[in-house]
Order: C-alpha cells, then structure tokens, then sequence
C-alpha cells in the first residue's frame, strides 16, 4: 500500500518507521522542508525520537500534493489545532484518511475524524488509539492499540496497515466512543501529573483515573458513543499510560503546575505539543452543551483557563458532597 504520513513530529515519524517495516510505501510530510532535509541527510529524527535509525525506504516530501498522490491512505500525525488547515491542502482526496490526533476542536466540538469528514467528505475517516508512546513504538517495544471506523471494512484495512507482531492493532466500529477516550484522557493526564507535583501518593492517582474513567464514559454516552469502548484500549488503556508514564507530556505539564510553575511559561517554552491544554476548554464546553457532570474536567480546565489556584481546585474537587458510586 502506498501511505502518505503527515507530521513529522515524534508520533508521525514513529508509525512511518512501522509502516515502512510493514513493507508499504511511504511519504512523510512534514511543515518544515528543512527540517525534513535534515531528517533524509540525516537517517534519524534526533529531535523527536533520539537514537532511532529511520528506514532507508522512507521517503521524505516537503510538496503535500506529491505526498498525497497515488495514495490509498493518509496518516493525520499533527497537533489538533492543524489539522483543519492541513486537511484543506488536500481537498477532493478520496482514499482512507487515519487520525492519530486526539483532540476536540473548541469552535465546533468537532473529534479530528469529525473534521476531517466535514473539509474531505469524499474520503472515510478512521482513528488509530490507544496507549502507544511514541519513543516505545519507535523502539519496537510491545504495544497494543485500535482502529476504529464506522465503516468496519475500512476499519480492517487499516487494521491490516498498521498490525505487526509488536503493534497489536484491534478493531472497533465505534469511531466517536474511540476519539472521544483518546482525546479526554489528556486532560486527565493534566490531573495525574499535578497530584505528582505536589506530593500525592498513588492512592490519590489510582482515584483520579477511576473516577475519571466515569465522567469520560458519562460524557461519551452523551455524545453517542458505547459505554464498553471506555474499558478498552482507547479508554482505560490510554488513560492508564498517560496518567503514569515519565514519557507522557500532558502528565510531565500537569506535574510541572504541581510544583508550582507558570502554565503559559510552560507552554511558551514546551518542544512537544500539550494536547490536555486546549482540550480542556474544549471538553468543558462539550459537557455543558449535554448537560453532563464533568467534576475533574472542569477543575482542569478552570485552572488553566480560569486562573483558578491549583490547591483550591483540588480542594473544591475532594470537599465535593458524598454520593454513591457510578
């Protein structure tokens, strides 16, 4: 298959690497013709995945619509805020377009496959998610994830792309259920990491991610999705790794605020995108359009975007009245 791959961050170079070790052809498309120049002279992405050797099949390609030409499938590999100004470049693509963007567009409450269904409506979306850092995919370590389209044919041909014997690809039919997991988990993350900077134990984590898992599931039946799909590797599986791994950006972020420094300096000076930062609002405003009780979303996000003091939020968030278990 000929894939094109779009983003040549961490996540992108890493599944161009498994696409390439999986025998297809691919082109890897990144903004930045230089530093593409640099990753081909170079044979490695030292800034995104140190001490990688990349293929030497992998094809770099600074012109988009070259990229794209010829293609069965797309890889979106970019920060959420891209993705609708990338998927315009490339109008009247027809093939299978894969986000591995987990994100919520604020001004639409649109997921990255909700957008790229509305700017490439002759195309089919999927998602590809789950717990899968990109250092640990690029490294070969095992690792398990979900492909997912309404579509379940299309889901299995993208299932067949990605699947290796240390990339476990599942499947799943539940597109928005799917999106919906990878997308919240971030904004979690933002929690877990905090409660690491200031001290907490993993009591404190283990009932965040648990009680998390509920209102993500209480917002995602709200938008249509199944409730089964939070309890699957898209769900609880990233949410898991986000929360606890030291890879993890939103959760290095979030413990970062906990010890007491600036959102916005941190942002300013971050090499990697935060992807929690802006779903935040995105996900706030999403849970008060469905009437859905968001406790944990909506501290994080009156934190960061409210200016409201880490230890009050955290403080409202515990001193909230008792209540039986959903």
């Amino acid at each position: 298959m000929k894939v094109a791959v779009l983003g040549a961050g961490a996540f992108g170079t890493a599944l161009a690497k498994l696409l390439c070790d999986n025998e297809h052809e691919v082109n890897l498309w990144g903004h930045s013709p230089a530093f593409l120049e640099e990753l081909a002279a170079a044979g490695r992405n030292e800034k995104y995945l140190p001490g990688i050797e990349l293929p030497g099949n992998l094809k770099f390609e600074a012109d988009i619509s070259a990229a794209v030409e010829g293609c069965e499938m797309v890889v979106f590999a970019l920060p959420s805020k891209a993705i609708r100004e990338v998927a315009e470049k490339i109008i009247g693509y027809s093939g299978i377009v894969v986000s591995v963007t987990k994100g919520i567009e604020h001004a639409s409450g649109l997921t990255m496959c909700g957008i790229l269904r509305e700017v490439l409506p002759q195309s089919t979306a999927a998602s590809l998610s789950g717990p899968s850092l990109a250092l640990e995919v690029a490294r070969g370590v095992p690792s398990a994830v979900v492909a997912a389209c309404e579509d379940e044919a299309v889901a299995q041909r993208v299932q067949e792309a990605f699947h290796r014997p240390t990339f476990r690809v599942y499947r799943s039919t539940d597109l928005m259920g799917v999106e919906l997991g990878g997308a919240l988990k971030n904004v979690i993350a933002i929690a877990a990491g905090a409660c690491d900077g200031l001290g907490f134990g993993d009591n404190s984590k283990a009932a965040i991610i648990t009680r998390a898992l509920a209102e993500i599931r209480r917002l995602g039946e709200a938008c249509g999705a199944h409730p089964e799909t939070f309890a699957g590797l898209s769900g609880l599986g990233d949410l898991t790794v986000t929360c606890f791994s030291k890879l993890s950006r939103n959760r290095g972020f979030g413990e970062k605020i906990g010890r007491g420094e600036n959102a916005a300096d941190l942002l300013a000076n971050a090499q990697h995108v935060v992807e929690g930062f802006p779903t935040a609002k995105s996900a706030h405003q999403l849970a008060r359009k469905h009437g859905v009780e968001t406790p944990i979303i909506d501290e994080v996000h009156a934190m960061l975007h409210e200016g409201k003091p880490l230890k009050q939020a955290i403080a409202d968030l515990i001193g909230r009245e008792a209540k039986g278990e959903d």
